[in-house]
């Protein structure tokens, strides 16, 4: 289906509703993986704003993306327990067997890779995520094998 079509389902869900910006949103990267910027236009459009004010209120919040995510997220935590008990180390070889650097997109779009403070997983560290699979007290070697799992 193509962007435009997809675009006008998921706003039709959201006609007559005041306030829906967050939520419209939140379904339309749902649906295309991140917010590209037809859809922004098009968002303002339905909503009766400006361009602007959507961009802005979607890139105040982190959860929304404006470029092409990969298929797989791998996300490293770099917060003080992982970053002591080696997530450097893991960062650094996840970056190298991916060939890209943090906050990067891997070209074929199977992969992306971003740093993130703390997942509250203190007593796992070193922690990295997968989609939304965590893997525990984390080494380059166990890092490296992780990813071929996804290959």
């Amino acid at each position: 289906m193509e962007m435009k079509e997809r675009l006008a389902e998921i706003l039709a869900r959201y006609k007559e509703k005041k306030g829906a910006l967050i939520p419209v949103l939140q379904q339309v990267q749902s649906e295309l993986g991140y917010l590209p910027r037809e859809a922004v236009s098009e968002i303002a459009r339905f909503l009766g704003t400006s361009g602007s004010e959507v961009f802005g209120v979607a890139s105040f919040y982190a959860q929304f993306r404006f470029s092409r995510a990969g298929r797989h997220t791998v996300k490293v935590c770099l917060g003080t327990s992982c970053y002591v008990r080696g997530g450097a180390r893991v960062m650094a070889m996840v970056e190298k067997e991916l060939g890209i650097r943090q906050g990067e997109t891997t070209t074929d779009y199977e992969f992306t890779l971003e740093r993130v403070a703390c997942f509250g997983c203190c007593a796992l560290s070193p922690v990295m995520v997968v989609d939304n699979r965590v893997y525990s007290r984390m080494t380059p070697a166990k890092a490296k094998q992780v990813l071929s799992f996804y290959h």
